[in-house]
């Protein structure tokens, strides 16, 4: 295979899957990994009709010998975008542990089973970018869900000084309010008040997610390590909330 391999999670709908779009424009063989069967397949069909190059595999991140097993089986991967995760809200008292574990399992310890995997045999010079949330920051009605985020921030920081003796260079993104299928979900009402804090007035697009991945795992961006990048439409320029 002539092409460099990126391997993106939660690839078959909003965030993902516009990086998966992206980066096989950009000349990438996609691996797209989701746990949606129908929907994976449908996107993937779409996708290869369209002439990009991409494939993808149905996988619970949680299953490390799952994990384990889809790594080995490919060549090096050179751009790894750790994309899934799942949000929840509940108010600050209703939270339990369990929900905690829950968001945990899926929005830190998978991202980093899976990048420990990824760095085995990536070759010098690789790209990881983990999608966080501005909502690390600090928010209401889901601490649990900010605690997360701000653990993938940590632990973002924490392997880009591993891995730069490698030159594997690890970033993360901080979206904010983006037009996915769980925005489009809120009712009129609170959808008005989330766009009543946007200084910019409206909401991002998944693309807007895809093009700063593009940006981070171009090689020729070569200096830029263990940073967040907010694309938040501004709204982190008025410091936390919700």
């Amino acid at each position: 295979m002539n092409k460099p391999i990126a391997l993106v999670t939660g690839g078959a709908s909003g965030m993902g899957l516009a990086t998966v779009e992206r980066l096989a424009h950009d000349g990438f063989h996609v691996v797209m990994v989701d746990r949606n069967v129908s929907l994976a397949a449908q996107e993937t069909q779409r996708l290869q009709d369209l002439g990009l190059d991409m494939v993808s595999h149905v996988l619970d991140l949680t299953d490390e010998l799952a994990v384990r097993e889809l790594v080995n089986r490919m060549l090096p991967i050179s751009a790894l975008v750790n994309n899934a995760g799942i949000f929840d809200e509940r108010k600050f008292l209703e939270v339990t542990s369990s929900d905690f574990r829950r968001v945990y399992e899926i929005n830190l310890i998978s991202a980093a089973t899976l990048t420990q995997e990824v760095v085995k045999t990536m070759k010098d010079g690789g790209r990881i970018v983990n999608i966080a949330s501005r909502a690390y920051l600090g928010a209401k009605n889901h601490p649990h869900y900010v605690a997360s985020k701000a653990a993938l921030i940590g632990y973002t920081r924490a392997s880009a000084m591993e891995l730069a003796p490698r030159g594997i260079l690890v970033n993360a993104i901080a979206p904010g309010l983006i037009d996915t299928p769980l925005l489009r979900a809120l009712s009129p009402e609170r959808m008005a008040q989330q766009l009543a804090l946007q200084p910019t007035g409206k909401a991002g697009l998944p693309q807007d997610i895809a093009h700063a991945v593009s940006f981070l795992v171009n090689p020729q961006t070569s200096f830029i390590t263990g940073q967040v990048l907010f694309l938040d439409g501004g709204k982190s320029l008025g410091g936390t909330g919700a």
